[in-house]
Order: C-alpha cells, then sequence, then structure tokens
C-alpha cells in the first residue's frame, strides 16, 4: 500500500476562523440610520427646549402680573378707606379741614434760584410763540457757517 504523504499543515489552522473585517456593510447601515435619527431628531429637540424656555418666561410674567393686580387690590381697598383718603389729600394736595389753618414752609435757597431766571422767563411770556420761533431762526442764521463739503 502506499503511504500517502500528507502535506505539512500549520498547527491550528483547522480550528481558527477566518477574519472578518470590522466594519462590514451591516455596520455601515446602522451607522447611516443612526446618523439620519439624529439628524431628524436634532430640530424639533431644540424646538422643544426653546419652548419650554419660552412657557417658563410666560409663567414669570404671568406670576408678576398677579402680584401687580394683588398690590392694586390693596391698594384699591385702601382708597375705600375714609381716613386714608383725608390723609392723601392733606399729603399731596394740601388741604385742610374745616377750621385748621394750613401752612407751608418754603425753602429759601429755591426761591432765590427761580428768581434768577425769572426775568428771562417773563421777558420770552411776554412776546408771542412766532416771535420766538423767528428770533430762533435769526439766531442758527448768525451761526457761523459749516465748512463747504470737499469734492
Amino acid at each position: 500500500m502506499a503511504t500517502r504523504k500528507t502535506a505539512a499543515r500549520p498547527r491550528g489552522s483547522a480550528t481558527r476562523p477566518r477574519s472578518r473585517p470590522r466594519f462590514t456593510g451591516r455596520a455601515a447601515v446602522l451607522a447611516l440610520v443612526l446618523c439620519s435619527l439624529i439628524a431628524a431628531l436634532a430640530y424639533p429637540t431644540r424646538q422643544f427646549i426653546a419652548q419650554r424656555a419660552d412657557i417658563a418666561a410666560q409663567r414669570a410674567k404671568a406670576e408678576q402680573a398677579r402680584a401687580r393686580v394683588e398690590e392694586l387690590r390693596r391698594e384699591k381697598a385702601r382708597w375705600q378707606d375714609p381716613a386714608y383718603v383725608r390723609a392723601q389729600a392733606r399729603a399731596r394736595l394740601h388741604y385742610a379741614m374745616p377750621g385748621e389753618t394750613p401752612y407751608i414752609s418754603v425753602d429759601p435757597g429755591a426761591a432765590q434760584s427761580s428768581a434768577a431766571s425769572a426775568p428771562a422767563a417773563r421777558g420770552a411770556a411776554r412776546q408771542p410763540w412766532y416771535a420766538g420761533v423767528w428770533d430762533s431762526v435769526d439766531a442758527a442764521d448768525r451761526a457761523a457757517p459749516a465748512a463747504p463739503p470737499r469734492p
């Protein structure tokens, strides 16, 4: 019988599977699908976040409006009290009750500063309005002419 010669095989080659490429067609399709989903969801997600911020701002405005309404209700209730109305009339309008003599103290420094500007105001008050307009036109005409523009 003839003996068969077997070719020398490297040891363990029969059990070692063939190496597969790392990036397969399936992986490429999966990556493409994931990128498409991310791109498709980016804009709606951004809009959602922006709308949540708008909602929070509107809620804050509504809370401020409620606080202002409550403040105005309290003020309205105060104005319903006749004693408060009398006190405000005395303080703001300088009203006095019958039989009282009201006094108003005047700051002498304020009277002197207004007296210094009074002659100019009286002079302007004596002439009609159109004379003041004409005087301002004359004053503008007498002003120094601007430099001519260079060509």
